[in-house]
């Protein structure tokens, strides 16, 4: 029997340059709870300049970018599970709730979220 694909779980949120937190620990969590059987995949909506002291500079991308992310993941790599952390601005918090709607209206009951 040949191996199954690994599941794929997309986190939506921020980028973390200190790695404690945002995108890079969730993807790290991923990869260790799941011990190697999920591919993580992100879609970032806030870079920031930060590291174990605090956040020093904050930027978020065009609700455009955010949207060429999702719908890029959602092509190719369709999640099992969603993870949402910090989405950095009204607009990008509508954006992902537009998004997640979307595949709701589309019948996609696949992905639990978090």
């Amino acid at each position: 029997m040949p191996p199954r694909p690994p599941s794929i779980v997309l986190t939506i949120a921020g980028s973390d340059s200190g790695g404690g937190a945002g995108i890079q620990a969730d993807l790290k969590a991923i990869h260790t709870i799941s011990e190697g059987k999920c591919h993580g995949c992100s879609a970032i909506t806030c870079l920031t300049a930060q590291n174990s002291c605090g956040v020093t500079s904050l930027h978020s991308p065009p609700v455009e970018f955010l949207r060429s992310q999702l719908l890029a993941v959602e092509e190719d790599l369709y999640p099992s599970a969603v993870k949402i952390g910090m989405l950095g601005t009204k607009e990008l918090a509508d954006e992902v709730g537009s998004w997640l709607r979307k595949l709701k209206e589309n019948g996609e009951k696949r992905a639990p979220f978090v």
